[in-house]
């Protein structure tokens, strides 16, 4: 059995973990005890944010399985359409092909659903393309062109 719900301060070391447990993950993440103290001001800010969703799947023993986090966001475009954004979707490695990648993002169409949201959207790396086949054939279009400026 698999529970969605939100993260709690006590699953950020499992997220954390999750996040670098892939080789785009292993070069931009950072596993350390203690973690890392940017992660917990991450953590801080986006737990404070009624707009913000860290989002946890856990398993019968409430164990880390999946992950992701989902974001409301207000626009005047589209008459004032809320749009809601994923960012950071993984699986653990022991699940992966199980069908819960699937069932998390369907419980997070439903949350920006609840919330109002008209469009949700998400990105994934180019080097990426078994992702992007993935988030295809749950309805994702790519419709836009995205575009990033590191800083």
């Amino acid at each position: 059995m698999i529970l969605f719900r939100k993260a709690r301060h006590s699953d950020l070391p499992a997220v954390v973990k999750l996040l670098a447990d892939d080789p785009l993950g292993q070069s931009r993440e950072s596993i350390s005890h203690p973690l890392d103290p940017r992660y917990e001001e991450a953590f801080a800010a986006i737990d404070g944010d009624d707009n913000q969703l860290l989002a946890v799947a856990v398993d019968a023993a409430d164990q880390v399985v999946g992950c992701l986090q989902l974001s409301f966001i207000p626009g005047l475009s589209r008459t004032g359409m809320w749009q809601g954004q994923i960012e950071s979707v993984r699986i653990a490695a022991g699940e992966r092909g199980s069908g819960l990648g699937s069932q998390l993002i369907e419980w997070a169409v439903e949350m920006a659903r609840e919330r109002g949201c008209e469009l949700l959207q998400l990105t994934s790396d180019k080097a990426r393309p078994d992702a992007i086949r993935f988030y295809e054939k749950l309805g994702f279009i790519a419709s836009h062109e995205g575009l990033k400026r590191n800083l």
